[in-house]
């Protein structure tokens, strides 16, 4: 597909529609609140919906409980198998430049500065890892698993967020766009897919090309579950990289939300690593993997690591090779980058699950306007030149 400024405007006119009309008709009965009491402990799918649930949530639930019959399977498992092997890097690509390049989008660091609150940073970095670990494990789709009912929930998080900003004239969506628009879920989807590859590459992490295809399916995937229009989404690394481009030369610059929202996300993490010796790393690795002009525009501040983490991918290197010669090394090395993730997601929710709402009412006071074989390793698309 071809995206072209004219494209992408239109792209930043549309929502979700299924998901607007159940949040719009929750709201006029004043079934919000009943609907998140009921819905709080339903996590898994298959589970009984309780009694009293509202009809139309009742109706949705039960729509979009399938994922897409157009799905590959194998791919599917191609893609958590490359999680599993690469899990403490992609926690790693996730936090320190997939939630900094959300940041380095003006109108995006507004609008989570203000439906989330800058007072707690830890709640989206928990609610991100979280949802990926859902996605990768292997009953994500089956019954008992809990990656859809998240799915589901999440979509309609997103409808609350447009309706109230709509509804209350707080934001102008001549100048911006609907929020949380099409344009905006596809570029969250490619940086939580696209940039998330192209940051182990960075580090020097060994991909191949089929495990580099198969992460970002699934997050094609994921697009579609959350309402994401299949044919406006890019279908190949390729278009992705054409996509993300223009996204990105069309919107990205410096914000004070995303010089504030990104030094929560570096004390949040400092206070992660225990001890203070090793707390500039979390600077050190944000700048290397976003970039000076972007880590700049994120007021993300010099430290004497900034050389030290340009050694990391012949670590990484080191730390494969052990990996790859033995059976042993590998299985250790695949521990501990689940235990490092477990341990990361138990310190940012404080040992809670997450569950995701409908707010009510937003906060008003931020003033919104098994291994994958390692054959044919895989390098990023090349850079495109926007039209």
């Amino acid at each position: 597909m071809t995206y072209t400024d004219a494209s992408m405007d239109a792209l930043r006119q549309g929502g979700d529609e299924l998901a607007d009309a159940v949040v719009a008709t929750l709201f006029e009965r004043g079934e919000v609140g009943k609907f998140n009491s009921l819905m709080r402990y339903v996590s898994t799918s298959g589970q009984e919906l309780p009694d009293g649930l509202p009809e139309v949530a009742r109706e949705y639930l039960e729509t979009t409980a399938a994922p897409p019959d157009w799905v590959d399977w194998a791919e599917m498992e191609r893609a958590r198998l490359f999680f599993i092997d690469n899990n403490v890097h992609i926690s790693t690509a996730l936090s320190f430049a997939s939630m900094p390049a959300c940041y380095v989008v003006p109108h995006v660091a507004k609008l989570l500065s203000a439906t989330h609150g800058l007072d707690y940073p830890s709640k989206r970095m928990a609610e991100t890892g979280q949802f990926t670990v859902h996605l990768m494990r292997p009953d994500a789709f089956e019954a008992g698993g809990r990656f859809v009912p998240a799915a589901q929930k999440v979509r309609l998080l997103h409808a609350s967020i447009r309706h109230h900003l709509v509804r209350e004239d707080r934001w102008d969506v001549g100048a911006l766009g609907v929020p949380i628009c099409q344009e905006d879920m596809i570029g969250g989807q490619m940086f939580f897919s696209l940039l998330v590859l192209d940051s182990l590459h960075r580090l020097g992490i060994h991909m191949s090309t089929e495990g580099a295809e198969a992460y970002f399916y699934a997050w094609r995937v994921v697009g579609a579950i959350l309402g994401v229009d299949q044919d406006a989404a890019p279908r190949t690394l390729e278009g992705a990289r054409r996509f993300l481009d223009l996204y990105m030369v069309r919107h990205m610059g410096p914000s004070q939300e995303g010089a504030q929202l990104t030094r929560q996300l570096i004390d949040l993490y400092e206070e992660v690593v225990p001890g203070t010796f090793f707390d500039p790393i979390v600077s050190a690795l944000v700048r290397h993997l976003v970039g000076d002009t972007c880590a700049d525009w994120l007021e993300v501040p010099h430290t004497p690591w900034d050389t030290v983490v340009k050694a990391v991918p012949h670590l990484l290197g080191v730390l494969e090779t052990i990996e790859d010669r033995s059976p042993l090394g590998a299985w250790a090395l695949d521990r501990l980058g689940h235990l490092t993730t477990v341990f990361e997601l138990s310190s940012l929710t404080r040992g809670r699950v997450m569950h995701y709402a409908i707010p009510e009412q937003l906060k008003k006071e931020y003033g919104v306007a098994g291994t994958v074989p390692r054959t044919r390793r895989w390098t990023p698309p090349g850079a495109t030149v926007s039209g």
